[in-house]
């Protein structure tokens, strides 16, 4: 089904051939909705947008809470650091302008290029898991690498100067901050979120739209998460040490280089832009070995955070430099 399809108002033209009585409690409220607003694409482009603002924001709110609750400071990576309200409040006006502007239209017409190709929508049942779970990882590792080359090239001069700055705003990110960034920055990196569905549909034609929302559903949380500042003993990364995580991102906000990846570590260590990373977890896992009082331990893991930040505005000083012609430094 595509975008000219007809409006359909009833269940014996939609789902003529879909028997209910064996679809679970889920799957009939997905007919439901569909059945409600009559128009599939319609239903579709509003149930879209809705997921990602409800699930967005509603990652985002735990996370202003742990920010509001001393307890967590000590789990806080720059812990003196903490987001002010009005610095939340601007950060939440330039992601609604960008929702709006740039994702609602990426996320209305998405569905009717992907169907073109042959994914389905108001279709039940839903597919199983051992389909699902596959194209979702696939997604993943194709977002990854697609955001790892696309995040570098981001960082250069020109690109950074006039797009990227809007997002290196904070050096201690958090939660909202994930979508904070300038609207062809939102356009680039997003293309990366959608271009594995349409291009998994161009080959295989066997996609289903709620793959899509659950891969959506968890490539917001790991980027709101990336960028929460907190890394907690039960964090993701603890587990999968392959699983990039807040306290491999943060280092990019600090340090400005290094971590370009998403949601995996492997591009940065294959191509070799951890190094900086790599040389300060040593510095604060030596730190650790040392008999020091928790007050000598807090000062010296000041210095060296102080010591990171300072290199990177450094770094982020010479690619705001940078001039065509000229090779670029980024210390």
């Amino acid at each position: 089904m595509n975008s000219t399809a007809p409006v359909y108002n009833s269940a014996e033209v939609l789902y003529a051939s879909t028997d209910f009585s064996q679809l679970n409690w889920f799957e009939l409220q997905w007919a439901s909705w569909y059945l409600w607003i009559g128009n599939p694409v319609i239903a579709t482009g509003l149930m879209s947008f809705l997921l990602h603002e409800i699930v967005y924001f509603g990652r985002c709110v735990p996370w202003i809470i742990i920010d509001a609750i001393p307890y967590f400071n000590k789990w806080k990576l720059q812990p003196n650091k903490l987001p002010s309200a009005q610095e939340q409040w601007e950060c939440t006006k330039l992601v609604l302008y960008s929702h709006f502007t740039i994702e609602l239209p990426m996320i209305w017409f998405f569905h009717p290029m992907a169907e073109a190709f042959g994914m389905s929508t108001w279709e039940v049942p839903f597919p199983s898991w051992q389909v699902f779970l596959p194209q979702v990882a696939l997604f993943f590792v194709f977002e990854d690498m697609f955001h790892f080359f696309a995040h570098q090239a981001l960082h250069w001069g020109p690109l950074y100067k006039h797009i990227h700055k809007i997002h290196h705003k904070y050096s201690a990110p958090f939660g909202l901050a994930a979508e904070y960034a300038h609207p062809a920055e939102v356009a680039i990196l997003g293309t990366g979120t959608i271009g594995g569905p349409l291009l998994y549909c161009a080959f295989r034609h066997d996609l289903h739209i709620m793959t899509v929302y659950i891969w959506i559903t968890l490539r917001l949380f790991q980027a709101v998460d990336a960028h929460s500042g907190y890394d907690f003993p039960w964090s993701l990364q603890h587990i999968l040490p392959f699983w990039s995580g807040a306290e491999h991102h943060d280092f990019h906000h600090m340090a400005f280089v290094n971590n370009f990846s998403t949601s995996f570590r492997w591009c940065d260590w294959f191509f070799g832009t951890d190094d900086k990373y790599r040389t300060y977890r040593k510095r604060v896992t030596e730190m650790k070995k040392l008999n020091m009082t928790s007050e000598e331990f807090t000062a010296m893991e000041k210095k060296i955070l102080a010591e990171a930040e300072a290199d990177g505005l450094k770094a982020e000083a010479a690619a705001e430099a940078y001039q065509y012609g000229s090779k670029q430094k980024t210390a």
